[in-house]
């Protein structure tokens, strides 16, 4: 994506069913679990660069034996950081101690992170500074082993004031108003209640206060824990937790917004947000690995039993479609395809805006992310050139000259790699007097690859803002002189904020956004705006939540995908430009049939899963009208 958008936080849960001296025999290590964690953590890395964070149950500890550890680093290298300052407590513990290099107990009583649960986050920051205390895993201490509760995902709630102020009311003074804290504490609530409710009975049936905690452990309903929490959670969540007496979770938000997916053998549970990081890491099949379904929760009790078990009743699927089309990484089965039939359903309007001359068009990509549906599009150009050379061939009669038909099958889609991306200039510049200069060459262009006059086709994964296509992009493909730039995205054009994973949370912030609004004050339609605004600001006051529609469609309604397309183009394109500029954009209904199992569009389309996204969009449209320069949750 040429435009630098946040990603989506990743999470990976492990809990190992064996002993430790178990991983010790078999595959020659007790830190079995933790250089999986690496390698699932780095298998997500794609999910996450402002942090990482890595924490570690130990099973059946004595009173006074550390039994959780946590790790967090929110450097340049945050896994790397992680697992070195792991390492290093590991081979110090083995230096001092070089006759313990096969004792598994000893290690696991003495040496920090050695356990069989363990839970890992790649943090792409939505909300908040990239501070330490914004780095995934979460940690609520107690001195009750049961109450202990460590917390990471992959979310965004709506109504977090709404989740806060609950709590308060609970009696709770929650030490900052932001989505993972109220989030964790309202599970904490819960978790509290439960085993307080849960001693009273133990004592009553005549048991001391020794022997009811592994009667709680056991006892424990994580899955009623989960549905009293989350009962009111409005957004799109993964969320995993860890209790400090072993059991664990992953619990999955009804539309199925955000991904989670799982393995189980004899040996290990584990969970991710992308499925090729659990096929890669432990060598298993795509079948094998499986989706969590919508609403439901992943539960391990400290037993080493495994539930899937409802938690809220599941809503219409709307799983993210920005999951397939870019954040995910694309080596996963279904999305590898998806990608590509996204790059194959545009080429019709790509045709028609080469005016059917491939003969004099080249084709490329930018960046590599696009390099799939790219792969999609070239492949239909070959299959309408097949059809094209048969139909020549066919026409040439019984008499087939052989120089003619050699030139006829020498037909070929031109490809080459055009823009190539330099380097991060972003990082060095401070400066708005050299800013533009600077950005301009972020990306450098294959000199000679285009021919003066040819159609230049370069396909991107969306174009959201527009500003890198503006200030770099299309001024240096221009060097090449191309008679004509087109533009393609695989994602249709988006137009309304991400409330639920996304960083996406400015109107103004979106080239669409824009030039639908360039296109109401040159057809004299600005009254509606005023409209709109009215509409929005009145719907932020209404008690009832789920009676809230989202008022900014009818920005977007006078006018087609395509005059908002060549808006943008004109918006976009540099005054000095010498090239026709064309902006494609993916249709929604080609969006759903390249994938079809994830049908969350409301990007593009408006329509949100939870109510708690319209009530984001109409104070984004307030916050716009307002010209506050603020997120819209």
């Amino acid at each position: 994506m040429s435009d630098a958008i946040k990603h989506e936080c990743g999470i990976s849960l492990i809990r190992l069913l064996k002993p430790l001296e178990y991983y010790q025999e078999k595959y020659g290590t007790a830190f079995y679990g933790v250089n999986k964690m690496y390698l699932m953590m780095e298998k997500q890395h794609n999910r996450g660069q402002d942090g990482a964070g890595f924490a570690s149950i130990k099973l059946d500890m004595n009173a006074g034996e550390r039994y959780m550890s946590r790790v967090r680093s929110n450097l340049s290298q945050p896994i790397q950081d992680i697992f070195e300052r792991i390492n290093e407590r590991v081979n110090t513990a083995l230096k001092e101690h070089p006759e313990r290099v096969e004792d598994v107990a000893w290690q696991k009583k003495n040496i920090p992170y050695v356990g069989e649960l363990l839970l890992g986050h790649v943090r792409y920051g939505t909300f908040g500074q990239n501070s330490i205390e914004s780095v995934h895993p979460f940690l609520r201490q107690n001195n009750w082993m049961h109450r202990n509760l460590i917390v990471a995902g992959n979310f965004n709630m709506t109504n977090v004031k709404e989740l806060f102020d609950n709590l308060v009311q609970l009696g709770q003074h929650p030490k900052e108003l932001a989505d993972t804290i109220t989030v964790m504490e309202k599970i904490g609530h819960f978790l509290d209640d439960a085993v307080a409710k849960l001693y009273k009975q133990i004592k009553k049936e005549g048991f001391n206060k020794m022997e009811a905690s592994p009667l709680i452990a056991e006892r424990l309903n994580l899955g009623k824990i989960l549905r009293k929490s989350s009962k009111n959670w409005d957004g799109g969540y993964a969320m995993a937790g860890l209790l400090g007496h072993g059991d664990a979770f992953v619990l999955r938000d009804p539309s199925g917004i955000r991904p989670a997916y799982y393995y189980k053998d004899d040996e290990i549970v584990v969970v991710a947000s992308e499925r090729p990081a659990i096929q890669t890491v432990f060598n298993t099949s795509y079948a094998q690995v499986e989706e969590l379904p919508p609403g439901h929760a992943i539960i391990v009790k400290k037993s080493g039993e495994t539930q899937i078990k409802r938690i809220q009743e599941p809503r219409e699927r709307k799983a993210c479609s920005f999951e397939r089309i870019y954040f995910s990484r694309g080596n996963d089965k279904e999305i590898y395809e998806e990608r590509k039939k996204l790059g194959m359903l545009l080429f019709p309007q790509i045709l028609e805006a080469i005016d059917h001359d491939l003969k004099n068009t080249v084709f490329s990509y930018i960046p590599n992310t696009a390099e799939t549906s790219f792969l999609g599009m070239l492949r239909e150009a070959q299959n309408y050139l097949n059809k094209k050379k048969g139909e020549q061939i066919l026409a040439m009669g019984s008499e087939i000259d052989p120089e003619e038909l050699q030139a006829i099958l020498e037909i070929r889609p031109r490809i080459e790699k055009v823009a190539i991306k330099d380097a991060k200039l972003r990082t060095f510049i401070t400066q708005d007097s050299s800013r533009d200069d600077l950005v301009a060459h972020v990306y450098d262009i294959s000199y000679g690859s285009v021919n003066p006059g040819d159609y230049l086709a370069i396909i991107d994964d969306s174009i959201v803002r527009g500003t890198t296509l503006r200030k770099s992009i299309l001024r240096i493909l221009d060097r090449l002189h191309p008679k004509k730039i087109i533009v393609i995205s695989s994602a249709p054009q988006i137009r309304y904020p991400d409330c639920y994973g996304i960083d996406m949370a400015k109107l103004e912030d979106f080239i669409a956004f824009r030039a639908a609004l360039a296109l109401h004050r040159e057809h004299g339609t600005e009254a509606i705006i005023q409209e709109i605004y009215e509409k929005c600001k009145a719907s932020l006051v209404s008690e009832s939540m789920e009676s809230i529609p989202n008022h900014v469609q009818a920005f977007y309604a006078p006018f087609t995908p395509e005059e908002i397309s060549d808006k943008i183009a004109e918006l976009l394109s540099p005054p000095e430009i010498k090239a026709e500029v064309k902006i494609i954009y993916q249709t929604i209904e080609n969006l759903h049939a390249a994938c079809p199992k994830n049908l969350g569009d409301w990007y593009f389309t408006g329509e949100y899963p939870t109510p708690g996204g319209n009530r984001v969009v109409n104070r984004s449209f307030v916050n716009f009208y307002e010209g506050r320069n603020e997120r819209a949750y």
